[in-house]
């Protein structure tokens, strides 16, 4: 029997490459001559690009870029297939990346976003997948994009530095000198919502408290969302709000969609076609997957539901390791998953579960794999 190990990172304790050696230690364990194969992976949130990396041999690159706040940040990206990059906004303009005492989109930029995609064309790199989850920031993208070469005017002809604050002083767009090398790329953008740039569903009213802003604060960065959409309409034709996913990461997503003529895709389809995961299920029996919590929200592109449909495409039974089941978590079998199993043995409080997680994650795969060897046991006799 061959086994595929696809399991995602379960936050705080357990990485996705972790995961796969528990799980072969625990097969071997149930079933001597098994054979096994597992692989990183992520659904464009934390982690992928290390789970990319991982799984195509690739490279992780370091360099020297400019935070949220303007402040200098070490961030990675990765390389690999020879002319592939992938980038995750959260290394150089995430959340995490700004003390909680000076949370405020007003004062956060993409900046240093544009700083990573600019190292990476200097490398030469022209196939760019971007995962823009995790922002700190709600300045439209003009950050990212001022990096690169575009020039966001005021009334008086002066450029803008592009944080969220400038947003609402934008007349004018100047793209005269955005780097050449750009229309030579194919960028794909890892985006999971598919919120316009402005409105009730937009980035700021959905996305705007969680990095700092108060409902006044929103109220000022929304008029100058609008005001940038505005300006962007009258300057390229082209109506943001029409974009989905254009408000993803603070507007991000809207600034690579026109200005980079980015294409967006879900993340977890992404990391998996980058990782040829359809190839790796040839020959496969089953495949094991899971997450730290499943509940209603795996089933909205999360890896569980992205590898369960993949699977149960060719025919090939899915089962899920899980920290704990919440809310609904059964609904994550209509999308190819068999059953589900958790790793915590007793009730315990998550700082246990997480403190003890190899252990109980070990333990968690020795039961579900005696139950599937129970299965193809009774399976004979029927």
């Amino acid at each position: 029997m061959k086994m595929l190990f696809a399991s995602d990172s379960f936050k705080g304790s357990l990485s996705s490459e972790q995961t796969i050696g528990l799980l072969t230690k625990a097969a071997k364990e149930v079933f001597i001559d098994c054979e096994t194969v597992g692989v990183p992976v992520a659904d464009g949130g934390e982690g992928t690009v290390d789970a990319v990396v991982q799984a195509e041999n690739g490279e992780l690159i370091s360099c020297m870029v400019q935070g949220p706040l303007m402040n200098e940040v070490e961030a990675r990206y990765g390389i690999f297939g020879g002319d592939e990059a992938i980038i995750e906004m959260s290394a150089a303009s995430g959340l995490t990346l700004v003390p909680e005492r000076r949370r405020n989109p007003m004062n956060t930029t993409t900046f240093g976003t544009g700083q990573l995609i600019l190292d990476a064309l200097n490398r030469g790199y022209r196939k760019l997948t971007i995962a823009i989850g995790g922002s700190a920031t709600n300045d439209g993208g003009m950050g990212c994009i001022r990096a690169l070469g575009v020039r966001f005017l005021d009334k008086d002809g002066c450029e803008l530095k592009g944080y969220g604050r400038d947003l609402i002083k934008v007349r004018d767009i100047d793209i005269s000198g955005i780097d050449p090398r750009i229309k030579d790329c194919n960028i794909v953008v890892m985006c999971d919502v598919n919120n316009p740039l402005c409105g009730k569903d937009g980035a700021t009213w959905t996305f705007g408290a969680q990095k700092g802003a108060t409902p006044e604060i929103q109220e000022q960065l929304e008029k100058g969302m609008c005001n940038y959409r505005d300006v962007i309409k009258k300057c390229f034709d082209i109506d943001c709000d029409t974009i989905k996913g254009a408000g993803a990461a603070g507007g991000l997503g809207a600034a690579l969609s026109v200005f980079l003529k980015g294409k967006m895709k879900p993340g977890i389809d992404t990391v998996l076609d980058l990782i040829s995961f359809d190839d790796r299920l040839k020959g496969v029996d089953l495949v094991i997957t899971g997450e730290g919590r499943t509940d209603w929200q795996s089933c909205f592109g999360k890896v569980m539901q992205g590898v369960g449909i993949r699977a149960k495409t060719k025919g090939i039974p899915v089962f899920g390791l899980c920290g704990s089941l919440g809310k609904n978590a059964l609904d994550i079998c209509d999308y190819g998953i068999a059953s589900l199993m958790t790793t915590v043995n007793s009730p315990m409080a998550i700082e246990d579960a997480m403190g003890n997680a190899e252990g109980l994650y070990y333990e968690g795969a020795i039961r579900m794999f005696r139950f599937i060897k129970a299965g193809i046991e009774i399976g004979k006799k029927v």
